[in-house]
């Protein structure tokens, strides 16, 4: 019985994180670093204040892990979606696109902007960008089936991302679909002569 009953708290612990986490990623698309506050967050998401400090002191804390938590995910599910469209150099570089243009790069946007001066938010988002930046290269050079043991290869995967994540800012403001899908497919037949 013991056991039974700390599975159940084990359980419960990790549903409010994940409700927790899915609620600062809302909150920072909808009302940005500024306007995202931990007891909007523990309102969102339908748990007590005290629930949410149990698991997260701070607003950086909170926000940085969900971030990357759901960036893990995000690199999961890009993963899955890469297995079904084949493995063409045109649809990984549109699936990287994607990523980068969906609401999870919203909101590391707005970690990334409110930690250049935020001391105590860049102690905790630069080491976590560094993480998934590696994350996204490795997968990229995965996904595409990029030999960076040749000349070049290299350095095009990390041009790809830095394209993508530029593109993805560009849509911040306004929709820039259009102009990204076109980007994107001329991309994509430069990078296939490289690698």
């Amino acid at each position: 019985m013991p056991t039974e009953t700390r599975q159940r708290q084990v359980d419960r612990s990790r549903e409010t994180r994940r409700k927790l986490m899915a609620a600062t990623v809302e909150c920072l698309v909808e009302r940005g670093w500024a306007g995202t506050t931990t007891t909007m967050v523990a309102e969102r998401a339908g748990v007590s204040r005290g629930a949410q400090l149990h698991h997260f002191r701070t607003r950086g804390e909170l926000v940085a892990a969900a971030v990357e938590h759901l960036g893990a995910e995000s690199v999961l599910q890009l993963k899955e979606r890469a297995s079904r469209v084949g493995g063409s150099t045109a649809a990984v570089v549109e699936l990287i696109a994607d990523f980068y243009a969906s609401d999870l790069f919203t909101a590391a946007l707005e970690l990334w902007v409110a930690a250049r001066t935020d001391p105590e938010l860049s102690g905790v988002v630069v080491p976590l960008q560094a993480r998934i930046g590696r994350e996204t290269h490795r997968l990229a050079v995965e996904l595409l089936g990029a030999d960076e043991t040749r000349p070049g290869v290299r350095e095009a995967v990390q041009i790809t991302l830095d394209l993508v994540r530029g593109l993805a800012l560009a849509n911040q403001l306004t929709d820039d679909t259009r102009r990204r899908e076109r980007l994107v497919r001329h991309w994509a037949q430069m990078l296939e002569a490289v690698l």
